[in-house]
């Protein structure tokens, strides 16, 4: 069986490192899941989440030249798409279609007011302005 890009198999761990899981995959080739493409949350033990002997599905990341397979766990599993609340009432809602030049002003004006805050900052943390130190 040849082992291509997408595919999505199934695999029994044989081996557990500090960075990730080797998987013996159909065929007798292994490949290797990162510790980052163990779950979707943070693995700091990966031996918390894995063991060798368990059974996984894999989706291949990469077939290199030199024969090293990279799998992924997490991306082998589907999710649905998250859809988007709806909104409260309101009525259908249309994104801004703004010009450039009404983006430009926009961001000219934050910019003042930003620059206006930290300069008052600065001037409130020295004394005020025109105060000198003797």
């Amino acid at each position: 069986m040849s082992i291509e890009v997408g595919n999505k198999l199934q695999g029994k761990v044989t081996g557990i490192t500090n960075f990730g899981a080797f998987v013996e995959l159909p065929g007798g080739q292994t490949g290797l899941v990162h510790i980052s493409e163990v779950a979707d949350k943070y693995v700091e033990d990966i031996r918390e989440v894995l063991a060798v002997g368990n059974e996984v599905t894999v989706k291949v990341l990469q077939v290199g030249d030199d024969g090293k397979i990279g799998l992924s766990i997490r991306k082998a599993v589907d999710r649905p798409r998250p859809t988007r609340p709806a909104s409260k009432g309101k009525g259908p809602r249309h994104p801004r279609k703004d010009n450039f030049e009404d983006k430009m002003s926009r961001f000219l004006k934050d910019s003042e007011d930003r620059l206006s805050a930290i300069k008052k900052q600065t001037e409130s943390k020295r004394g005020g302005r025109g105060a000198r130190r003797g």
